[in-house]
């Protein structure tokens, strides 16, 4: 077997097994290699089952070339349903639970030819009580969350790709400090049927990859939208460099990233300008936590009834508090959503993306939790699409990047922005 298959890209993966260069068992047996050399260190994986992933390996082997993802491994985020492994969403209520079917997005990647190789670690829920999981940099940090098991195997080079979810902040703000790509969509540009819901209006589906070619090969898949692969640019975007009004909390390394970029890019020629905040801002965030509090009520009722002592303190605190908030008002907080999406255009001016950050700083040590989405919640209620770019260091060594921010439903330009802009904040 050729030696670290588990460390190529998902784009080299995919080119060698659509020629059959690699067999899709060769892929696997490298990845549950690597998973059982280091997960009883990192914890990224809730349920793993190597028998059932080399059997999938090996139907693929025996067969046609199925689709563009024939034979890469993917690591599902343990809130999506699968048919054929247990899915806990992350809380013991589920523990065993065995769903009927595949959520809509996992079928999509089976069908594109992905091999499932486990379900990933995700939080209670998909809200904040801390995992188990830890940060391949450094076990003592958090690799953040929700999306915690997905974001670590991916940078631990577990598996090239994996799926997840952002209700605030839980694929870019794990992306950062993992040191990996992580692609939030624009809100509903993937189907969510399947996947345990925690506010429907803010949920949003995606991944993470190595690169931005590996993830916009994903997204390729679970968005039905070939053109996001070859997506490129002719010319330099027009960049603009959000602070936000929330920059007092962001750590001189995220600070020092954010003047790097903007050197950087302006030493390459990009036109680089200073993005105006609206005054409204700060409201925003809160905004987004009393939609995601109120709307998690709902989506988590049935535990909260029947379960409610299976529930973490954490968990409990945030639905109660959701339970305050009244239908009146809920329905003034989306009107007031729909209105700030409408003026988005607004803020964007005649940039083609934003760059902002991805989170306050460096990773956290494991036990403060997953980390503050902070710098996501705004972007999650705007429902635009997003990217982390990661290229620097903080002082413990830890990865530091940026997300670049797209317009609404602009998802192939942001992708295309995103592919010029990183090579040069990588220099």
């Amino acid at each position: 077997m050729p030696a670290d298959l588990n460390r190529l890209s998902a784009v080299e993966l995919a080119a060698q097994l659509q020629t059959r260069a690699l067999s899709a068992e060769q892929v696997t047996r490298a990845c549950l290699a690597r998973i059982a050399q280091r997960d009883g260190e990192i914890h990224a994986w809730a349920h793993i089952d190597p028998d059932y992933a080399l059997a999938q390996a090996r139907s693929l082997d025996a067969g046609p070339i199925v689709g563009p993802l024939h034979g890469v491994p993917l690591g599902v985020k343990d809130i999506f349903d699968t048919a054929d492994l247990p899915t806990s969403y992350g809380s013991p209520i589920y523990e065993g639970n065995r769903p009927a079917q595949d959520a809509a997005a996992v079928a999509l990647c089976r069908a594109a030819g992905a091999v499932v190789l486990g379900k990933t670690v995700t939080t209670e829920f998909a809200s904040y009580q801390r995992p188990a999981t830890r940060n391949p940099w450094h076990t003592a940090y958090t690799p953040g969350g929700s999306s915690s098991g997905s974001a670590a195997s991916v940078a631990d080079a577990m598996t090239p790709l994996a799926l997840g979810t952002q209700t605030a902040g839980s694929i870019i703000r794990p992306a950062a400090y993992c040191g990996i790509v992580g692609f939030k969509p624009s809100f509903g540009a993937v189907p969510r049927a399947g996947c345990k819901a925690l506010a429907d209006s803010l949920d949003t589906l995606g991944g993470f990859g190595r690169s931005i070619d590996d993830v916009a090969l994903l997204a390729s898949v679970l968005m039905r939208e070939p053109a996001l692969v070859t997506a490129r640019r002719d010319t330099a975007p027009r960049v603009g460099m959000y602070r936000s009004l929330h920059w007092r909390h962001a750590a001189p390394e995220t600070r020092e990233a954010f003047a790097m970029a903007a050197e950087r890019l302006k030493a390459a020629g990009v036109e680089v300008v200073e993005t105006p905040m609206p005054d409204a801002h700060c409201a925003l965030m809160q905004l987004q936590a009393d939609i995601m509090a109120y709307e998690s009520v709902g989506a988590l009722a049935f535990e909260r009834w029947r379960h409610a002592d299976r529930l973490s303190p954490a968990l409990a605190a945030i639905l109660d508090g959701g339970a305050r908030i009244t239908r009146e008002q809920h329905m003034a907080n989306l009107a007031q959503a729909a209105e700030i999406r409408g003026r988005v255009e607004r803020l964007f001016g005649d940039c083609d993306v934003l760059l902002t950050p991805s989170a306050t700083g460096e990773a956290p040590f494991a036990d403060q939790g997953t980390g503050d989405p902070l710098f996501c919640r705004l972007w999650t209620l705007l429902g635009v699409p997003c990217i982390h770019l990661p290229f620097a260091k903080g002082p413990q060594g830890l990865p530091v990047g940026l997300q670049a921010i797209g317009r609404i439903g602009h998802d192939i330009g942001l992708m295309a922005a995103a592919r010029w802009i990183h090579p040069l904040l990588q220099k």
